[in-house]
């Protein structure tokens, strides 16, 4: 990627190396850019072994932390932060990459704050990412890893960074604020017309989605899902949006989020689902695998489904890990293998 279109800079890819896969490899100035993080840095009234700790890790971020020396920090809160800090890097340095390390974790139900698994996606997807020149792929690969606030306008499902539109003040609003009658300080819906600005607010994260049935960003959703079940599964598959669940055989059935999953279950068990039920559902997608003999066998007749759904107060939060869990796929493989 060139460094006109670079993004995404504060993930932090930059600081890692690469496999001869491709993949993400851990490195000390990596591990260090979390020590910098705030919630890590000691307070001006820490105590001595807590300033002692963090001195010490910011000089060799890859020693060893003993139980001990993390009970012997004296607030609660950081030993906390501290215990989890050091499970997480001991994980991933016990892998050859990022990525198997992260299929690990969800394979396994390894237990780590939601934080941390965001922030794998973040970097992870960066990589996967790197020679992508649609923007719309990229709007669409936020959804991975930052919740969605979504908003009809005229017909037009949209999704808006939901952390972006909390943080929204009362400055002058721009069209489409007023329109929707809210005050923020700047939100456009990505289109072919603004594509181009993406590259410069992509760490903004106040670029909307259109994920209207039929437009470009359900299929560049689709394409993101391609591309993850490629790189961490080592599976080619093909994605297609279906415009809507009517006449549809749920054989197997994947929810990228919690309120899909449920949807999914619903309709398994023969429920005839209500109007508000359905009109959570964001998208709808049929895979098919390129190898059948990939598949389970009572998977291999009929296509797989995934599934999007919004909450009931119009969150979206997609798990992407319900694709390494929830595919039929007969032999694991990828990553972590």
């Amino acid at each position: 990627m060139s460094d006109t279109h670079d993004f995404w800079v504060s993930c932090g890819h930059h600081l890692l190396d690469r496999g001869e896969g491709g993949g993400l490899v851990v490195t000390d100035e990596f591990l260090k850019a979390y020590l910098a993080r705030p919630e890590l840095a000691p307070p001006p009234d820490a105590c001595a072994a807590e300033r002692a700790m963090h001195r010490a890790l910011l000089s060799d971020p890859c020693q060893p932390v003993t139980p001990a020396q993390v009970a012997a920090i004296a607030d609660e809160d950081a030993r906390e932060n501290w215990t989890y800090l050091i499970s997480w890097r001991d994980h991933v340095l016990s892998h050859a990459t990022l990525e198997a390390a992260y299929v690990a974790i969800v394979r396994h139900d390894v237990k780590f704050p939601p934080i941390f698994l965001d922030q794998l996606v973040h970097v992870m997807l960066r990589n996967m990412l790197d020679d992508c020149d649609d923007p719309f792929m990229l709007r669409a690969a936020e959804l991975f890893f930052r919740p969605q606030k979504l908003l009809l306008h005229e017909g037009s499902l949209l999704a808006t960074d939901a952390e972006t539109v909390s943080g929204w003040t009362t400055r002058s609003p721009p069209p489409l604020a007023s329109m929707l009658g809210m005050h923020t300080p700047g939100i456009d819906v990505l289109s072919p017309s603004n594509a181009d600005n993406y590259w410069k607010r992509s760490e903004s994260f106040d670029m909307a989605l259109d994920l209207t049935a039929g437009r470009r960003g359900l299929a560049a959703l689709g394409d993101v899902v391609t591309l993850w079940v490629r790189t961490l599964l080592a599976v080619d598959v093909r994605i297609d949006p279906v415009v809507e669940l009517r006449d549809v055989t749920l054989t197997w059935y994947v929810g990228l989020d919690s309120t899909a999953t449920r949807i999914g279950d619903a309709l398994w068990n023969g429920v005839e689902l209500d109007q508000a039920t359905q009109e959570q559902v964001v998208g709808l997608y049929r895979l098919t695998f390129s190898d059948g003999s990939e598949v389970i066998e009572t998977a291999r007749e009929a296509p797989t489904y995934l599934i999007v759904a919004g909450s009931s107060d119009g969150i979206l939060r997609l798990k992407p890990q319900n694709l390494i869990t929830g595919l039929p796929i007969l032999r694991p493989k990828g990553a972590a293998n």
